[in-house]
C-alpha cells in the first residue's frame, strides 16, 4: 500500500494526515496545522507536496494521542511501567522505540519528557509519524485505549520566586531582555523532570552567563536564581553548588 492510500485509509478514520518527507520534516508550509481527514483535501496535498510518510495531526485534530517512547532514553521507564499501560494500538518507531495510540483526552497538551525523560506526550498542538505507513510493525493491532489518568504529565510548578537585583544603567532595553532569559532558564530548572536536573542547570547557567558581557546580569545574580530554581527543582545544596561552579567556570566565571 502507498503512502497515499495509507493517508485515505486514516483519513476514513477520522485521521487528520499530512505529508512527511523521509527526514520526517514536514512536506508542506504548515505542517501539521494542514492536516486534514477529507478525501479531496489529502489528494490535493499530495499532487502539491508528495506523502513520503505520513504525519497524524494529534489532539483534538484526530481524536488520538501517541506516548512516544525514546530508545534508548526511554526504556528504563518502559521496562518499569509496561505492566502499568492497558492495551492499546502500538507501532515500532524508526528509531527502535515505540508509539502507543490512545483515545485523545480532552485539553491533554502534547510534552516532552515531563514524564520521564525519553517518554513524550504527542497530543494537542503537536503530530506523530504513522510507521505502519512506512513498513514499520504494528505490535498491537488493538483499538486505541482511554488515555490512563496516571499518564497526565505533572502540572507545572509553582513560579519560582526571584527578586531581581536593582538596575542601575541607563538603557533598560538590555536589562528587560536579560531578566525575560533569566525568568525562562528559572522556570526550565525549576520543571526539569528528575534524571535531567543537573544538566538542565548547567546549561541554563552556561547560556545566561552571556549576558554578562555588557552588565545586563552579574553573575552572582544568575547563580543566585539558578539556585533558587534548582531547589525548586529538588536539587540539594551539595549538587546545586557543584553544577554552578561548573557552568560559571566554564564561561570563565569564578562561583
Amino acid at each position: 500500500m502507498t503512502p497515499l492510500k495509507h493517508a485515505l485509509a486514516l483519513g476514513r478514520l477520522g485521521l487528520a494526515v499530512y505529508p512527511v518527507g523521509e527526514g520526517n520534516a514536514p512536506r508542506c508550509p504548515r505542517g501539521h496545522l494542514a492536516a486534514t481527514a477529507n478525501a479531496a483535501g489529502i489528494k490535493a496535498l499530495h499532487e502539491r507536496h508528495g506523502f513520503v510518510l505520513v504525519g497524524i495531526a494529534t489532539g483534538e485534530a484526530s481524536g488520538w494521542s501517541a506516548l512516544d517512547i525514546d530508545r534508548p532514553a526511554g526504556l528504563p521507564w518502559w521496562q518499569e511501567n509496561r505492566h502499568r499501560l492497558p492495551v492499546t494500538r502500538t507501532h515500532r518507531t524508526r528509531s527502535g522505540g515505540l508509539h502507543l495510540w490512545f483515545r485523545h483526552r480532552p485539553g491533554l497538551r502534547s510534552s516532552v519528557a515531563r514524564i520521564a525523560p525519553g517518554i513524550d506526550v504527542r497530543a494537542d498542538g503537536a503530530s506523530a509519524i504513522w510507521w505502519p505507513a512506512a513498513g514499520l510493525p504494528v505490535l498491537a493491532n488493538d483499538p486505541p485505549a482511554d488515555w490512563p489518568d496516571w499518564l497526565l504529565p505533572p502540572p507545572k510548578p509553582a513560579p519560582v520566586p526571584f527578586e531581581p537585583r536593582r538596575w542601575t544603567g541607563t538603557d533598560r532595553r538590555p536589562r528587560s531582555y536579560a531578566l525575560a532569559a533569566l525568568r525562562r532558564g528559572i522556570e526550565a530548572v525549576a520543571a526539569a523532570p528528575q534524571g535531567t536536573r543537573n544538566a538542565t542547570l548547567n546549561r541554563e547557567t552556561f547560556g545566561l552567563m552571556r549576558l554578562t558581557s555588557d552588565g545586563a546580569l552579574s553573575p552572582g545574580e544568575i547563580a543566585d536564581a539558578m539556585a533558587v530554581a534548582a531547589h525548586a527543582a529538588g536539587l540539594d545544596r551539595n549538587e546545586t553548588e557543584a553544577t554552578l561552579r561548573s557552568a560559571l567556570t566554564a564561561r570563565g566565571t569564578a562561583a
